[in-house]
């Protein structure tokens, strides 16, 4: 498949995935939602890449919903209630799912503002890191609007229920030293120092045990809506699994051994 408002390049272990559509502020379109699943689906398929950056072309990270297209009621916001219904689920919440799929970590580079379904993206990313100024806001209600491909999940895992529902019901946008107090970013830094950024922390992550690391990050998001029985029964499957790679014994060895590990992923 060709990829549409969509950039894939591949740098050693790290798959750089650029939003592609700075005209429009990186708001989607129905080809950048087929490509930006498309792209996900590579990125985990391909054994040599071992972690996701996903960031925007342009000064912004994503608008989110293109508004003209809505107000116009255009492809993917054509039609009425029950057939809206149906395009979301068929559409943009296939990126909701996917993402919520991914077993690969996903490092989001906020190069500028994240905004409504921007925002719902980013957090949708396992760790993210900003560029000073940008901007984040979940701005729904302000024009009328629900978030419909499940903003109101993400969020609220990303941050905590209580100041997720303060950030909707106001729709207030907040800046990049707000969102690090939030704990919504992790990290913050100069415009120039983004990439850079990025790619050294998914460098980092790239460089651990493949297998332990999709596992744990498996683990950590599958714990969070169920009990402490299940939880604990998921860990012991997954240690029964990682504790019988080759990977496993190569990093005691190595670290017996006090020399680098050298992990090949199985």
């Amino acid at each position: 498949m060709e990829l549409t408002d969509v950039r894939y390049e591949l740098e050693g272990a790290i798959a750089l995935v650029t939003l592609d559509r700075p005209a429009a502020r990186n708001a989607y379109s129905e080809a950048m939602v087929e490509s930006l699943v498309h792209a996900i689906d590579l990125a985990e398929r391909d054994d040599a890449v071992r972690c996701v950056i996903l960031t925007g072309a342009g000064p912004a990270f994503s608008a989110g919903g293109d508004l003209k297209r809505m107000l116009n009621k255009e492809g993917m916001f054509a039609g009425g209630a029950a057939e809206l219904r149906r395009r979301y689920i068929d559409g943009i919440q296939r990126i909701s799912r996917r993402l919520a799929l991914a077993d690969k970590p996903i490092v989001a580079a906020l190069n500028g503002p994240a905004i409504g379904a921007g925002l719902d993206l980013a957090c949708m990313c396992d760790l993210r890191l900003a560029a000073r100024g940008a901007q984040f806001g979940s701005t729904f209600v302000k024009v009328g609007l629900v978030p419909g491909d499940g903003g109101a999940y993400f969020l609220a895992r990303a941050i905590g229920f209580s100041r997720a529902l303060e950030l909707m019901l106001t729709a207030r946008v907040i800046d990049c030293d707000e969102a690090l107090r939030l704990g919504l970013v992790h990290r913050v830094v100069e415009p120039d120092e983004l990439l850079p950024a990025a790619r050294a922390l998914a460098s980092e992550l790239a460089a651990l045990p493949p297998v332990a690391l999709r596992l744990t990050k498996r683990a950590a998001y599958r714990s969070l809506d169920v009990g402490l029985d299940a939880a604990l029964e998921l860990a012991a499957t997954y240690q029964g699994v990682a504790q019988n790679t080759a990977d496993h014994r190569e990093a005691v060895a190595a670290m017996l051994e006090r020399r680098p590990p050298r992990f090949t992923g199985e």
